[in-house]
């Protein structure tokens, strides 16, 4: 399975983080699982694909144009994909990717957390998008959708919507745990 990570390139983030994104990557190259992510240097993007490539498992980055022209474009994965800009990018992410995990990021986190759950919501596909709220980090946004919910301008009966865990084993567990068919009601006569 490709697993596509999104997460921080910030290397002022607490320690804690870094070392989760490392344990990340190495459960889901331990699980047989491939890494895919946004190919740059810096905070969790570097440490979740230290993590998968000390574990033996496999990397594809996927990086802008911008990225590889500026020398910020990482030299762990097995396979980079270059791309014009971000928009192609995160198409690629897209089309490449069984599911996604958000980890604790900022605005290019967001963006990714919100292209892959409004293409959810257009039917584009149905993979699903774990996001990992460790220590409460995204209860803010998540308060807010429960406000834009509220206001009608998320539909009551969502379409797609994120799996929120807590912690980056729930996730695991989450990943690996294939998602029971749901059972059709029976029509009564």
């Amino acid at each position: 399975m490709n697993i596509c990570i999104f997460c921080s390139s910030s290397e002022r983030i607490e320690d804690k983080y870094k070392e989760m994104g490392y344990q990340l990557g190495q459960m889901i190259a331990q699980a047989g699982h491939n890494l895919v992510y946004g190919g740059a240097i810096g905070g969790l993007m570097t440490t979740v694909a230290q993590g998968a490539h000390d574990a033996g498992g496999h990397v594809t980055g996927i990086v802008t144009d911008h990225v590889a022209r500026h020398g910020l474009q990482s030299d762990i994965p097995d396979c980079i994909v270059t791309t014009a800009n971000l928009a192609e990018r995160k198409q690629t992410m897209l089309e490449l990717a069984d599911c996604f995990v958000a980890m604790p990021g900022g605005c290019g986190t967001l963006d990714e957390l919100f292209t892959v759950t409004a293409a959810g919501i257009m039917g584009e596909h149905r993979k699903p998008l774990y996001l990992v709220n460790t220590d409460g980090f995204y209860d803010s946004l998540l308060r807010e959708l429960i406000h834009m919910k509220a206001l009608s301008f998320i539909p009551a009966e969502e379409s797609y919507r994120p799996h929120v865990v807590s912690t980056i084993e729930e996730c695991m567990e989450a990943v690996n745990t294939p998602a029971a068919p749901k059972k059709k009601k029976k029509r009564s006569k």
